[in-house]
């Protein structure tokens, strides 16, 4: 028998089974979320890494109702996020515990992944979004799934009889991931890591693992290392049907290392083996460049270009950096491009909306199991900048872009461009477990400013960008300044963006 503390259940859930019983340790309690504001937040260490803790604020940023600030701690949209030890909240009842009597497992890593189930049973049973669980007894589908889980030899299949019974919610997007994906998670939330600087990707046709880019000024960038050249050893092993995330993985270690690749050049005519010192790479999901245009009237006038590839924790100041930077160049109007931008934190997309906007603007509603819908709103919000502005969205634009383009389109700070949204009108928190893997779990459904249904529905663009040729830009090609603006003026939603900007300005309507 265990206690398992935090979770209110009025019954003693046990199998009909004459065998051993699992016993677990009392529980850990979680993490308490104090005053419900956004503008500013304290790191906490819990379980090894950086939790974010909302806190209250002095004078600015966002509010929120008490219901929705416990609601976001480690928030995260698609496919990226934030983490936290928890998050439930401070309710008494919470602090209430129950036993549960399950049969132990013989083998000693399916009990690991037994203790594993139970932990996210327990999280789902008090966060998920749907208090029902899709219609059915969640309490009786641990008992079978434990059940289930018995007479298994393998974590693999234990594994899988977790994610069997997280399917049953009927949602996709409340998962389980193992310790070596949440790790992956955690570097592009994170937007640092410890390694080379190498982006590398298996090439579709022969499985090789091709340099895709080097982040500049990485020690990959500093070797000389060149787009289109073939890895082909880490360390003196061969990478022959090894895929390009365990590449990946050996290319990463502490800094002050140092790892020996050797590398095919693009003709394949030689092999070069190189020594890489490892070292602190920072990866910034902001790429940024000034189109230089004419206007009607013959005026040379300036377009800043933001591409902002992904909702992680740098987001916010490595694009107020990048505003900043192209104010002091006389910028005179903004193109926002969040197209194929899957989402990330939720805390970023409104960090981000704040850059652009003034006042006390609402920036999203949320809509929380109990179907009580909450707004978070901005607290005398300061913008960068008022210069006319366009944001870019297509199909790959989801999540925490929807959030960002919705609230900027509601509050008539932008015209959209380009295409519908994906249509991902949910919020995950992030867990990390015991055993190092993660859940991903459900806890609210969002609303426009204008309480326009997102999920499944998408937003749809004030213009629409019917071409099929739409490059998708990404930050290394980006990187490369001078060759930036050719590329973007092959765009054809980029022309329709500068088109947009021009009526406005010449209309006298700057935001």
């Amino acid at each position: 028998m265990f206690g398992l503390q935090n979770f209110n259940m009025e019954k003693i859930v046990t199998p009909r089974l004459d065998l051993p019983l699992l016993q677990f340790p009392r529980s850990r309690k979680p993490a308490l979320i104090p005053s419900p504001s956004l503008n500013r937040y304290v790191r906490q260490k819990q379980r090894g890494f950086e939790a974010e803790m909302y806190t209250e604020t002095e004078s600015h940023g966002v509010k929120m109702s008490n219901t929705v600030g416990r609601k976001l701690l480690g928030l995260a949209a698609a496919a990226a996020v934030a983490v936290s030890s928890s998050i439930c909240c401070d309710s008494p009842a919470l602090a209430e515990s129950i036993t549960i009597a399950f049969p132990v497992s013989r083998a000693r890593e399916v009990t690991e992944v037994q203790r594993t189930l139970v932990e996210a049973w327990g999280l789902i049973r008090e966060t998920f979004v749907d208090p029902t669980f899709n219609h059915q007894d969640w309490d009786s589908r641990l008992q079978q799934t434990m059940v289930e889980m018995f007479p298994l030899r393998s974590a693999d299949a234990a594994y899988g009889k977790i994610k069997a019974m997280l399917s049953t919610l009927g949602d996709p997007f409340t998962r389980i991931i193992s310790p070596k994906e949440y790790q992956s998670f955690r570097i592009g939330s994170d937007g640092n890591l410890q390694g080379v600087g190498l982006f590398i990707n298996s090439e579709p046709r022969t499985g090789h693992l091709v340099v895709m880019s080097c982040i500049e000024g990485s020690p990959a960038d500093r070797a000389g290392i060149h787009e289109g050249e073939e890895l082909v050893e880490i360390n003196g092993q061969k990478l022959d049907g090894i895929d390009s995330e365990a590449a990946a993985q050996k290319l990463r270690g502490r800094v002050g290392t140092s790892v020996t690749v050797k590398l095919k050049s693009v003709n394949g005519s030689h092999i070069r083996e190189v020594k890489l010192p490892r070292d602190y790479i920072k990866l910034s999901p902001i790429s940024s460049t000034i189109i230089p245009h004419t206007t009607p009237d013959g005026r040379l006038a300036k377009t800043g270009y933001v591409k902002l590839t992904a909702f992680s924790q740098t987001a916010a100041s490595d694009m107020e950096h990048a505003v900043h930077e192209m104010e002091n160049q006389n910028v005179q109007s903004y193109i926002l491009d969040l197209r194929n931008n899957p989402g990330g934190l939720v805390k970023a997309g409104l960090d981000v909306a704040q850059l652009w906007l003034d006042g006390d603007e609402t920036l999203v509603y949320t809509i929380d199991r109990e179907g009580v819908t909450s707004p978070i709103n901005m607290i005398d919000g300061h913008a960068v900048t008022h210069d006319p502005l366009v944001v870019l969205v297509n199909e790959g634009s989801a999540s925490a872009s929807e959030i960002l383009a919705g609230a900027l389109h509601d509050n008539g700070r932008a015209v959209l461009v380009g295409r519908r949204t994906y249509g991902k009108g949910k919020i995950q928190s992030v867990t990390e477990l015991d055993d190092g893997s993660a859940l991903f779990v459900t806890v609210a459904k969002y609303l426009s400013p204008s309480l326009h249904e997102i999920d499944q529905v998408g937003i749809t663009p004030d213009v629409q960008c019917t071409t099929d040729k739409i490059d998708s830009l990404t930050g290394e090609i980006l990187m490369k300044m001078n060759s930036s603006v050719p590329l973007l003026e092959a765009d054809s939603c980029v022309m329709v963006a500068e088109h947009e900007l021009e009526t406005k300005q010449s209309n006298g309507a700057a935001s």
